[in-house]
């Protein structure tokens, strides 16, 4: 196994070569989450938005009668939030937040395929040259000519849940 794949946290490959992976889009970049996390892909559904909520998950959706935050990851890589377009889809996934399980919607631009990522085409994010947090991204996964970034959907998850603890105002 090389160096690059020995460095990539195994909380993405749980000790396999290979995860199977739902592929989308946010901003032009290709994003990948494990399939066995994805509770379900839903056109956009009416959000209601939650007053003093911060805007990384600023509103809340009905799935299946239950009440579920919808998080827009982008905001947390410092993109800009943009309008919703045919294309536009959520993606419900079960996350343990705060040790419980927890249903959150991802508002994603489009998505794409199941597909397997090789643990050995996996990379670090470089520690120079992102323009994100390093510690948002477990991996980078290269495809051809491209890279599917693996989000650390944990410490995305868990960074914003303690600045909302603490009243910090960045997002």
């Amino acid at each position: 196994m090389s160096e690059a794949a020995r460095a990539i946290p195994d909380t993405v490959w749980e000790g396999r070569e290979e995860i199977e992976v739902v592929t989308f889009d946010i901003a032009g970049e290709v994003f990948a989450l494990q399939a066995a996390a994805v509770q379900e892909i839903l056109d956009l559904l009416p959000e209601t938005t939650v007053p003093g909520a911060r805007a990384f998950v600023g509103s809340v959706i009905n799935f299946r009668g239950k009440v579920i935050p919808l998080a827009d990851i982008r905001l947390a890589f410092g993109m800009e939030a943009t309008q919703p377009t045919i294309d536009s889809r959520i993606i419900v996934i079960e996350l343990e937040i705060d040790g419980e399980p927890t249903l959150t919607g991802i508002r994603t631009d489009k998505v794409h395929e199941v597909t397997t990522l090789s643990r050995t085409a996996g990379e670090p994010p470089p520690s120079v040259g992102m323009r994100w947090r390093p510690d948002f991204i477990d991996c980078l996964v290269k495809r051809g000519s491209d890279f599917i970034i693996v989000p650390n959907l944990q410490a995305i998850f868990s960074a914003n849940h303690a600045q909302r603890q603490t009243g910090s105002s960045t997002t």
